[in-house]
């Protein structure tokens, strides 16, 4: 990042010479990854029915969606005649501003997503689940069309769902794993059963193939 804000000051005639040129970098040590395996996604997915946030967890693992863009999808964003659900957005929480809703990472992160009948029907029963929780909120609703929210219609905190997460781990009985690591999952499941690295790469809403096999390539 110095070196090209150094580079960008040569072209506007600030200085005559990157100082960053030639800077030796620090070797980049990556962080283990922990994915679950068929076994085990099999496990969990039995341990979270009838959970609150069944559906959540269903689609991170179908389709390897980030955090932020799954607390941010609204019912708009999904076409039940198609069977797509489309990234528009993402939610972050910003200290002193709550949750805000915020573009997507990348321009690759905005990507449509084809869905299967039987996720399809899990957002049929999440989309009941919201008409429920709406009725019972009454008057301290506040509409914001969202798939996963709140008891109150707002964007759902990310450090409850956090908490749930490890506790729904804890019931199937597998080692405890960040909630980012079904995205890895939901990857590594879609390589190993033969899905193209251009296709899940699309998915994942990488901008290049080559990020996904330096990700996934092992």
């Amino acid at each position: 990042i110095l070196h090209k804000c150094l580079n960008d000051a040569i072209r506007r005639g600030y200085v005559g010479y990157n100082a960053a040129h030639g800077a030796i970098l620090p070797r980049i040590e990556p962080n283990e990854m922990y994915i679950l395996d068929e076994e085990d996604v099999l496990r969990f997915l039995i341990t979270i029915q009838g959970s609150s946030h069944e559906a959540l967890y269903i689609l991170a693992i179908k389709t390897g969606m980030r955090r932020g863009e799954l607390l941010a999808l609204k019912w708009s964003d999904l076409n039940w005649k198609m069977g797509t659900v489309s990234i528009q957005r993402q939610v972050q929480r910003i200290t002193g501003q709550g949750m805000v809703f915020r573009p997507p990472k990348t321009r690759a992160s905005r990507r449509t997503i084809q869905l299967g009948e039987q996720t399809l029907q899990t957002l049929r029963d999440q989309f009941e689940r919201c008409k429920t929780l709406q009725k019972i909120a009454g008057n301290i609703w506040k509409e914001h069309n969202l798939i996963f929210p709140s008891t109150v219609g707002t964007p759902l905190g990310g450090s409850n769902v956090l908490k749930d997460f490890k506790s729904q781990l804890e019931k199937a009985g597998i080692k405890e794993i960040r909630f980012h690591d079904l995205r890895h999952t939901a990857a590594s499941l879609m390589l190993n059963n033969g899905v193209p690295v251009l296709v899940v790469s699309k998915i994942l809403g990488h901008s290049k193939t080559s990020t996904t096999l330096d990700i996934y390539g092992h």
